[in-house]
Parts: C-alpha cells; structure tokens; sequence
C-alpha cells in the first residue's frame, strides 16, 4: 500500500510541476480573461462549487479505499447491500459511498457540464479543453460500466480506465490552475 500511495504522489507531483509550468506560460502568453458578471456566470459559478463538492464527495470514496483497503467485491455487485453492524465507521462510509457513487458521478458530468457552458470558459487556455474531456472521459466510460447493454470487452476496459484516481489528480490540479487564470 505504501508503494502505490508513493506512486501517487510522484504522479501528483509531475502533474503539478508540469501544470506550474504551462501556468506560467499562459500567464505570460495570454491576455487577462475578464470576468464576466452577468446572472447566467453568477448561476454558473454555483453550479463550479456544487461540482466541486460533488467531486470531493465521489474522490473521497477512492482515498477511503486507499487508507482501508479495496471494498468487498459484494459491495459492487449487490445494491442494497449494507455492512455488518460490526463493521467500523470507516467500512460504513465505505458502503454510503460505494452505494451513491452511480447517482452522484452522474449528477456531478452534469454540474461540472452545466458549469463550463454558463461560465463560457475559454478553450484557448489548455487547462478548460483537457478538464472538459476528462470529466466526459470519466463519465462516458462510467456509463459503459453501468449500461446493461455494453460488451464484456468494453466493460472490463471501463473499468480499468473509469477507476482511476490519477485521472481525478488531473481534474483537480488542471481545474485549479485554470482557475486562477481567470478569477483576481
């Protein structure tokens, strides 16, 4: 365990590295975004911030698995099942989280959508293309987890390439940065 979260964090690392990097160039590069206040922005910027919870929420039920160990694959496979009254707190959450995550990866690709298009990002800045495609990214290869229609095939690979953390590393840092080229 102690390996995979060093892996993590070196990853962590590069991506911010490389992200300080770029922000600076942008910086440099680009004209000052003006920030827009108008009442469909103002609804946006509420849609930003209930994306972002939406996906501390969603990432948080990964960092759980991280610290306890991988869930039970009975957590997955079984819907209404709840843990044991013996479990701990910790394998309670686990369950929550494990039971939502369908509801709320769905509601927080919408949020974040809904969040892009009303603040009318701008797409020449690196950052806002690369979070856009990976939010579609997580929650396109989501759906193929979910869809009783999807191929084995296509299922085993959604898998792989929906539960991965490092993509949520991606969203968060990208997000961040881009952010600060905007906001004063």
């Amino acid at each position: 365990m102690i390996k995979s979260i060093r892996g993590i964090l070196i990853y962590t690392a590069i991506i911010l590295i490389a992200s300080i990097v770029y922000f600076v160039y942008a910086y440099t590069v680009y004209p000052p975004v003006p920030e827009r206040e108008t009442f469909l922005s103002e609804v946006g910027e509420g849609f930003g911030e209930v994306g972002l919870w939406a996906l501390l929420f969603i990432y948080a039920r990964t960092l759980l698995k991280l610290v306890i160990g991988k869930g039970a694959l009975v957590k997955r496979i079984l819907p209404d099942y709840s843990p044991p009254a013996t479990a701990s707190i910790f394998q309670q959450l686990l369950g929550l989280l494990d039971r939502t995550h369908i509801y709320v990866g769905i509601a927080t690709v919408a949020i974040i959508l809904l969040h892009i298009a009303l603040m009318g990002v701008p797409m020449k800045i690196l950052f806002f293309p690369v979070v856009l495609a990976l939010v579609v990214w997580q929650g396109l290869f989501g759906m193929f987890l979910t869809w009783r229609y999807s191929p084995k095939e296509l299922k085993r690979f959604s898998y792989l390439v929906h539960a991965q953390f490092l993509t949520g590393i991606m969203i968060g840092i990208f997000a961040y940065f881009g952010h600060l080229l905007i906001d004063d």
